[in-house]
């Protein structure tokens, strides 16, 4: 029976490329890549498909809201390049 449960959901996983993390009660959660160029606001921030990512200079975080508990996100995760919204700056 496990068998058949973790095949598909590993299946599933790897097709949509996301991250699944435990959630805080329990059960999981699944928080997508960012996309290879991402635009930051004056404070760092950066949402999408409902999830709200906080880059920090050096790091990215995540959480499922703008005020929530951030979780590190995973280096394989991240953007390719980083612009700040309305700046000609690149990192």
């Amino acid at each position: 029976m496990t068998g058949k449960v973790i095949v598909p959901m590993f299946s599933i996983l790897m097709l949509s490329a996301c991250l699944v993390g435990p959630r805080r009660g329990g059960g999981l959660e699944i928080v997508p890549i960012l996309p290879m160029v991402v635009e930051i606001d004056d404070d760092n921030y950066y949402a999408q498909d409902g999830y709200h990512y906080f880059y920090t200079g050096d790091r990215w975080y995540y959480s499922s809201s703008r005020s929530g508990e951030r979780r590190e996100l995973p280096r394989s995760h991240w953007p390719k390049e980083v612009h700040r919204h309305g700046r000609g700056d690149r990192r």
